[in-house]
């Protein structure tokens, strides 16, 4: 072989394998809550490219900032466990108290912050030391989590007390004490952290807190032809990074709601799989993706068209979802 025949195979085989690594792609990374395991899907193709071990009863799921460390809440090994993006390699897990259900990481990556429903605390965990930092008390039965975009307050949300708890991040105490709807699920600011979202399962709403005054400005309602309105129950909650658009999971209902985010209004509403849990959207912010509890499957969300691509299976009663940016 000539040196100039052998410089174009090795040239070849290089791109090939720049082509062929997944490595380069973005990746969904789906917690089944009763499978006991992780899905990992190509985000471009949308197909099943590995499934492993997420501990037991996986189901709060986040990413690092930079897309190399997966983070799953396994609330019935009391712990958080932690993986490599790409290889799928455990690395040591992290302490968190009992029952971890959601968890939120500060904005820089660090600290994480856990909902622990058994104890009524969050737990405030150094992920690179592996040590806690805190354990702040706050209402019964805690489940949702958010931080504010500048990291100076992360909110919880009990399950039982009915209120959204501010905690300053500085001193780890409760600044602001917030009352909603019952079952409050899940928190999330808005892009300037303006406004916060807090959604109440069995309560049917998701109320807009202003962030300065700590006060209820509106309370978003639901009303889908031929749905009982106790399948209207919200969940999972992500807004659009330009504040445009908020979806909310509506659970038994079966459906996204689309609420105009600067009118709070219901647009449209989103037939999806059955029993939608939580949400998350793609890296670039085109695709929103759903976990259908109960079909076993997500569903694959056009953000800018608000049509239903397609849905795909994964394991037992899909609960978490995150998307990580390729490599």
């Amino acid at each position: 072989m000539t040196r100039s025949t052998a410089e174009l195979v090795t040239a070849a085989l290089a791109c090939a394998a720049l082509t062929a690594s997944p490595a380069f792609a973005d990746k969904i990374f789906v917690s089944n809550e009763k499978g006991n395991t992780i899905t990992v899907l190509d985000g471009t193709s949308f197909e099943v490219i590995h499934t492993f071990n997420g501990g037991q009863r996986p189901r709060g799921i986040t990413a690092s900032p930079d897309g190399k460390v997966l983070y799953v809440c396994a609330s019935d090994d009391d712990l958080v466990r932690v993986f490599d993006t790409e290889t799928y390699e455990e690395l040591p897990s992290l302490p968190s108290g009992p029952d971890p259900e959601l968890f939120v990481l500060h904005p820089s990556g660090n600290p994480l912050y856990i909902a622990n429903e058994d104890d009524n605390i969050v737990t405030v965990v150094d992920v690179e030391t592996r040590q806690v930092l805190a354990e702040v008390p706050v209402g019964v039965e805690p489940e949702g989590m958010g931080v504010h975009p500048d990291g100076s307050i992360v909110v919880n949300t009990s399950e039982t007390t009915n209120m959204a708890h501010m905690i300053d991040t500085t001193t780890f105490e409760i600044v602001a004490n917030v009352l909603v709807d019952s079952r409050p699920r899940f928190a999330q600011y808005d892009s300037d952290g303006s406004h916060l979202f807090v959604t109440a399962e069995i309560g049917g709403t998701v109320s807009v807190i202003d962030t300065a005054s700590n006060e209820v400005t509106h309370k978003i309602t639901f009303e889908v032809p031929g749905v009982l309105p106790e399948a209207l129950q919200p969940v999972g909650l992500r807004i659009t990074a330009d504040d445009a658009k908020i979806f909310v999971a509506l659970g038994p209902a079966n459906r996204v709601a689309v609420v105009n985010g600067e009118t709070y209004e219901v647009e449209e509403y989103l037939l999806v799989g059955q029993r939608v849990w939580q949400l998350a959207f793609s890296p670039d912010g085109k695709y929103l993706y759903t976990t259908n509890g109960n079909s076993n499957d997500i569903s694959i969300i056009d953000v800018a068209s608000n049509e239903v691509l397609k849905s795909v299976q994964v394991g037992q009663q899909p609960w978490g979802v995150v998307a990580t940016k390729s490599n």
